[in-house]
């Protein structure tokens, strides 16, 4: 067979690139280098939403003090901590858990592993990456709503801002940095000249989606058993990108929900957090996803409570008190908007049900103790979408080590529709 023509190798570049650099082929070794390079936020009717499985996670980069948020009782009479106090009146939806963590150290890079339980340098040869449980729910029923997933936080702050989701390719999801955007998302309808020419750069791409697909199809005939390997990865990113386009078809001409007020303005983390919790509340309601996640991340400063001090330097607080009581403020602070935000879940009908008791919500940070930055005993709630027993549990035996965060996102996983018996670095299920 004759080795193809670098003209015809540079053309399948340029082709590639014009798609999306993710989808650049693979270096492979075997061919030589020269070869290849609903109508209202409030809904009024059953729509296909309505008792739908749902998922939200929120998490923060320099976690809670585990000293004043764990309870010493286990069972449903724990005791009400400090940092527990503002979920008081969300108590019996709510399962606190003890003992949970990914087993890694890394301080603040470890953080970004909350979701996924894989360090990011370590995820290469995985065949799922770093994938985070909400992108891999997401790649199996995410094309039942207009977004896939909503991933909300900020590009400031430690290490540059939200990384607390990423693909199975190893991309972090870049964040909705704001109410302002968020809003606009959910509810702002384009112009029918803008939507066109959507529609009419997804025909491209999907007619240059077909071209690769072919191209690579016939280098797959070419290629030893590594190289093939490789293409099949590539086959998979091309499935991916595939899926989003008919999504995009698919919601083009749909119009979006009636806006239920006007557009909010962007301020800043800890005064806007309120705001963006009642969004992926109304996200959630109008079905426009069923996933969502919200990272409260360096942006979130405590100027803005008062406190004339930095997160960061907080954080490692030496257990001196005053210091310690400035981070309860923060933390509390969460808490009791996390509070409201089940508050509202509850209180939003979803058929027979509440919007809570459709929406498994977890709570907590890739960070134990915040003070020494390890990653062992995370501080993890879950509330509603069945978890929401009113008790504390403290899991794994004594010096036996603690049990893989993983295996409480199996079951998450398996709950939502997607029948895997494994994620990331899972032992088991916990349910």
């Amino acid at each position: 067979m004759s080795k193809p023509k670098k003209k015809n190798l540079d053309r399948r570049r340029f082709v590639l690139r014009s798609v999306a650099g993710s989808l650049a082929l693979p270096g492979l070794s075997s061919l030589k280098a020269e070869s290849v390079g609903s109508n209202s936020a409030v809904q009024k009717t059953r729509g296909a939403g309505v008792g739908a499985r749902r998922f939200v996670a929120v998490g923060n980069l320099l976690g809670f003090q585990q000293k004043h948020f764990f309870p010493e009782t286990t069972g449903k009479d724990f005791e009400q901590t400090t940092l527990l106090k503002p979920l008081a009146e969300n108590r019996d939806q709510i399962t606190v858990y003890r003992g949970l963590d990914h087993g890694l150290r890394g301080g603040h890079f470890a953080v970004h592993t909350f979701l996924s339980g894989v360090l990011h340098h370590e995820s290469k040869h995985r065949p799922n990456g770093n994938v985070t449980i909400d992108q891999f729910i997401a790649d199996e029923i995410g094309d039942q709503t207009r977004f896939a997933s909503l991933t909300v936080g900020s590009e400031g702050g430690i290490h540059g801002g939200c990384q607390m989701s990423w693909t199975k390719s190893g991309v972090r999801v870049p964040p909705i940095t704001g109410p302002a955007e968020l809003f606009e998302k959910l509810f702002v309808t384009e112009s029918k000249e803008r939507r066109a020419q959507k529609v009419k750069a997804t025909t491209v791409n999907a007619s240059i989606l077909d071209s690769i697909t072919e191209e690579a199809g016939a280098l797959s005939k070419q290629v030893n058993q590594e190289d093939k390997a490789k293409l099949d990865e590539y086959f998979s990113s091309i499935r991916d990108v595939e899926k989003r386009l008919e999504v995009r078809r698919r919601w083009a001409d749909h119009p979006k929900p009636e806006a239920p007020f006007e557009k909010p303005a962007n301020t800043n983390t800890v005064d806007d957090l309120p705001m963006l919790y009642e969004l992926i509340a109304l996200a959630l309601q109008t079905d426009s996803t069923r996933i969502a996640t919200l990272e409260i991340g360096g942006s979130f400063l405590p100027q803005n409570l008062g406190i004339d001090k930095s997160y960061h330097s907080l954080s490692h607080h030496g257990n001196d008190e005053e210091t310690i009581a400035h981070l309860i403020t923060l933390e509390s602070y969460q808490l009791e908007q996390f509070g409201k935000f089940l508050t509202r879940l509850a209180g939003i009908q979803d058929g027979q049900q509440s919007l809570l008791d459709s929406t498994a919500v977890l709570f907590g940070s890739g960070m134990g103790n915040g003070s020494s930055h390890t990653n062992t005993d995370l501080p993890i709630v879950m509330a509603g979408g069945g978890y929401g027993r009113g008790e504390f549990k403290k899991v794994g035996l004594q010096g036996s080590g603690n049990v893989p965060l993983c295996n409480l996102f199996v079951d998450i996983a398996q709950r939502m529709g997607v029948q895997k018996e494994s994620f990331g670095t899972s032992t088991g299920t916990l349910s």
